[in-house]
């Protein structure tokens, strides 16, 4: 029988295919007790199974490279994480066995954070996944993951982890479809890099029986059980009429009547750049510098290291705007040369600007090598500060920026709620803003952006979070400059003309959605977009917010 079951779309594409579950977590270690003289060996036993677990994270990171490589490195440092396995060294002088005090030590790291607000419980499935393969190499049985198949399937699991996301092998993985996780998480937005259609937050994913046809379409979160012949067809058509679409779609982004909105990419390395440069962008948005600091959690890479990689993505778009944000560390990006081990609740503590604020040898050092790197190069280099709060952390970064002698735009990032509300007063110290919607939504509904139970409150759509940022981008349209999205918002092809009416003047995403928000931004104009963007912000809720942009677009 036919069922359509509704989820959030989070990668663009129609995937239909029998349903496959993915691995089952790793059985709990039975709490026996070893003699006080195996307690050695058995240390040592967990040292080994730490350190491979870790270097296989390090290894499927190189291979994946780009964001999925950050990822991977920062999953690494977690098993790896000194606290961790002093704590699992001390069950075992106890009596517990390697495999059990990994076991219960992960259990109270994972209850910790629980206790402390829920804060990082978008990290608790990287702290599972972590947890399960270290006990798999232990226990001598396979690895939980995805699962062994000659045929194309769609993968169905509770959550994914990044590891296993990460080297998901589009030519046997058509979609996937996930109990939990949002809109941003970090499998949604390696989804999107890879291309494979997606859905999240779908309650009783579990229950879809294996084997069972289903039809994933990831644009609209749809998920059709058992679709008929009819259904298929239909799916099938429009999928190749999108695709005919986007093979046809080529050029700057702009509207139907020529109002140009350049399109640019998100990109986590070097290893990003082919992919964004085949895609047709106009240059970089939000070029993430963290994946040269989580090479070596304790030292930041030198100057010559940075200026080769800064090198490599401004190569690459002569005459092209290449946006660069320094270091965002701290929340879930700890570094422990930067980033204090004991704040109760980091994501509201000193992370982003914050950090670099206090060890300003850092972000000196990161300053002189994008000047150094950008010499003698025909690129349009803009440098921004993530996590500004107010017009003083905007001084402090322009003034930062002046001293280093970077021959830049500086601009803040509009991730804090009084950054959008006081966005004039910030414009009168740097030359641009950026939104990064991500946190913005997550600050504004004090939401985990990880986090699937609260995937509503994530979505993008909230009219509360296109107030902020309409009041941004009217800050910066009163100011003469300008006001970007380099958050996944403008991933969303109906959004980001909604964005395009609000008077954001760029947009940028993952390289696999530039074709699309291209072809759906050209089918109209500006005006259009000014009447999709007003009918959103009046509505009460996400849902009806899309609901109301898409009837004014389609003219109903």
């Amino acid at each position: 029988m036919e069922t359509t079951l509704q989820g959030v779309g989070v990668s663009h594409g129609v995937a239909i295919g029998e349903v496959r579950h993915m691995g089952t977590a790793v059985l709990e270690p039975p709490a026996k007790q070893i003699p006080a003289e195996d307690a050695e060996r058995e240390q040592g036993r967990a040292r080994q199974a730490v350190d491979a677990v870790a270097a296989d994270l390090m290894a499927r990171g190189n291979l994946a490279g780009g964001e999925a490589q950050a990822v991977l490195e920062a999953q690494a440092m977690m098993a790896q994480d000194p606290e961790l396995m002093a704590d699992v060294e001390r069950r075992i002088t106890v009596g517990s066995s390697a495999e059990r005090a990994v076991y219960d030590a992960f259990a109270a790291y994972r209850a910790l954070l629980a206790g402390a607000g829920e804060y990082l419980a978008g990290r608790v499935a990287d702290l599972d996944d972590v947890r399960n393969r270290i006990v798999a190499r232990l226990l001598g049985v396979p690895m939980p993951g995805v699962p062994d198949s000659d045929e194309p399937y769609v993968l169905i699991a509770r959550d994914l982890a990044p590891a296993d996301t990460a080297l998901l092998d589009p030519a046997l993985v058509l979609g996937f479809v996930t109990e939990e996780g949002g809109p941003t998480s970090h499998s949604a937005i390696l989804a999107r890099a890879l291309g494979v259609p997606a859905v999240v937050a779908l309650p009783g994913a579990g229950e879809l029986a294996e084997g069972t046809v289903i039809a994933v379409d990831g644009s609209t979160g749809e998920i059709h059980v058992n679709p008929s012949e009819e259904k298929k067809a239909q799916l099938e058509s429009a999928a190749a009429e999108r695709r005919a679409a986007l093979a046809a779609s080529t050029g700057p982004g702009a509207t139907s009547d020529g109002h140009k909105v350049p399109l640019l990419a998100n990109v986590g390395g070097p290893a990003d750049v082919p992919a964004a440069v085949e895609a047709g962008a106009e240059g970089v948005g939000l070029f993430r510098t963290e994946f040269l600091f989580l090479d070596d959690s304790k030292n930041a890479p030198s100057e010559a290291k940075q200026i080769e990689a800064y090198r490599q993505v401004l190569e690459a778009f002569p005459e092209g705007r290449v946006v660069v944000r320094v270091l965002d560390a701290g929340a879930d990006k700890p570094l422990e040369f930067l980033t204090p081990g004991d704040e109760p609740n980091p994501a509201l503590g000193v992370r982003g600007l914050r950090t670099l604020l206090d060890h300003p040898e850092v972000l000196r050092t990161q300053l002189t090598a994008l000047a150094k790197a950008a010499e003698g190069l025909p690129v349009y280099l803009e440098v921004m500060a993530p996590m500004v709060a107010d017009r003083a952390d905007a001084k402090a970064f322009a003034d930062a920026c002046r001293e280093a002698g970077l021959q830049a735009k500086f601009g803040a990032m509009v991730e804090i709620p009084s950054a959008a509300l006081r966005a004039r007063s910030i414009l009168q110290e740097v030359e641009f803003l950026s939104l990064g919607t991500n946190d913005l939504a997550q600050y504004t509904f004090a939401a985990d952006r990880q986090v699937g139970a609260v995937s509503r409150l994530q979505d993008p759509w909230q009219p509360a979070l296109l107030d902020l940022v309409a009041l941004s981008a009217e800050a910066a349209r009163a100011e003469g400059k300008s006001c970007g999205v380099c958050g996944e918002a403008a991933s969303d092809p109906l959004l980001a003309c909604v964005l395009t009416g609000l008077g954001v003047t760029s947009l940028s995403m993952g390289a696999a959605s530039i074709p699309y928000v291209r072809t759906t931004l050209g089918k109209y104009t500006l005006a259009q977009c000014e009447r999709a963007a007003a009918a959103a912000r009046a509505a009460e809720s996400a849902e009806e917010a899309r609901n109301a942009a898409r009837a004014v677009l389609s003219g109903e």
